[in-house]
């Protein structure tokens, strides 16, 4: 079996050009969680933000409105109380991805929720409570297409796939089966993550001298959720599936490995997001000493830092 190893992101293939608009980069819709439960939808917002999409909504119960508007100010937030205001807002045909899973829940509201946004047909990230309602309900597989990605991690990959063997060598040829069982997208996160679609395999192996053990902490899958999402949204998939069909997942998890490397746990890399703007600071200036010491004073889309 011919395993491809994805290498650095191409920074060229996300730069913002001049002339452009915010549509232009695409519109991601996250789904969030109930109060108390925001967090890992807000990560997941706020990383398809940093990766470039152009504009970025987080869905989530009314009661969860104030919570998430005290924690956010580029991403935009919509009340969705179930089905028929989730259907309102795809009716825009704008929005060009959605993110599903994070935080959500696992009632039958989010069940309903889910069938919604894949009778969609968007390019659709299921991550998190989304692969556990995919798990349960037979209904939800069957609605899965080949627009969407699913992000598990090896707990979540056997419920989907029972019977998958325990042995390392034996998860390439297991996720292979998965993505041509579903149609879809399979991104098996770990320290080598295998990312399967329509036309093969290819391999992320964050160890050696590419290790980031600080990822094994929570939260880091949302945030990989989130920039396949933004990535998706903005445009980076294949006609039909095919190479191009990986381009985004194998993308966000380049990304997501290679700016902890350079810059150690605490810190993600540096983005053109608007915010108030500090007294003697540019516009675009964002957090100086979370870029490394060799870094052209640009940000991953091109943007001037200062």
């Amino acid at each position: 079996m011919r395993l491809r190893e994805i290498g650095a992101p191409d920074a060229a293939r996300i730069a913002k050009r001049e002339g452009q608009h915010k549509y232009d980069h695409g519109h991601v819709l996250v789904l969030g969680g109930p109060p108390a439960q925001g967090g890992a939808g807000r990560l997941a917002a706020r990383a398809a933000l940093r990766v470039g999409a152009g504009l970025v909504t987080l869905a989530c119960p009314p009661a969860a409105l104030a919570e998430n508007a005290a924690r956010l100010d580029a991403v935009m937030l919509r009340a969705l109380e179930g089905t028929e205001d989730l259907e309102r807002l795809l009716a825009d045909r704008r929005l060009s991805a959605l993110c599903l899973g994070p935080g959500l829940g696992l009632s039958d509201r989010e069940r309903d929720l889910v069938a919604v946004a894949l009778d969609a047909g968007r390019p659709t990230v299921l991550d998190a409570d989304a692969l556990t309602l995919v798990a349960r309900e037979r209904g939800l597989r069957q609605r899965l297409h080949p627009g969407c990605v699913l992000t598990p991690h090896m707990g979540e990959f056997r419920s989907l796939f029972p019977g998958t063997p325990n042995d390392e060598a034996s998860r390439a040829e297991a996720v292979r089966a998965a993505a041509a069982e579903t149609g879809a997208v399979i991104l098996l996160k770990g320290a080598k993550t295998l990312v399967a679609g329509p036309e093969g395999l290819a391999v992320h192996a964050a160890t050696g001298a590419r290790g980031a053990p600080w990822l094994a902490t929570a939260g880091a899958g949302d945030v990989l959720a989130g920039l396949i999402a933004g990535l998706l949204g903005r445009g980076l998939r294949g006609q039909g599936g095919g190479r191009g069909g990986r381009l985004a997942p194998c993308r966000g998890s380049a990304h997501r490995r290679p700016g902890a490397d350079r810059r150690g746990p605490a810190r993600g890399p540096a983005c053109c997001l608007p915010r108030p703007r500090p007294l003697g600071q540019e516009w675009h200036r964002d957090h100086w000493d979370e870029l490394p010491a060799r870094s052209p004073r640009r940000c991953p889309h091109g943007m001037p830092l200062g």
